[in-house]
């Protein structure tokens, strides 16, 4: 866990343009996880980043959200307009198999 945040941080410090993190604070506790993204999100000069995840906490702050079924994408756009439109996003969300089920769409 602590080797996974080392390298976020190393990452994050490079300056680089695009950061990918494959479910990167899935082992943190939601309050930690929360804190971590509002600090990595709040500077001025972020880069681009490709979040792979399920966790509703990860996914209630992306801009853009691609949806993925058996390999193939299902849908993309904004949370609101996929659990408006996208019936794979609205089971997921609704049936609980996103993570974090204390957390609620806005």
């Amino acid at each position: 866990m602590k080797s996974r945040l080392g390298l976020t941080k190393r990452w994050y410090a490079s300056g680089a343009d695009l950061l990918v993190f494959d479910d990167l604070s899935s082992a943190l506790a939601v309050e930690t996880e929360g804190l971590l993204w509002d600090r990595l999100l709040a500077r001025e000069d972020k880069p681009a980043c490709l979040v792979v995840s399920h966790r509703r906490i990860v996914l209630r702050r992306a801009d853009h959200i691609i949806v993925l079924k058996e390999g193939h994408m299902e849908d993309e756009g904004t949370l609101a307009a996929l659990l408006e439109r996208c019936e794979e996003m609205q089971q997921l969300w609704a049936g609980g198999r996103t993570a974090d089920l204390q957390v609620d769409a806005d």
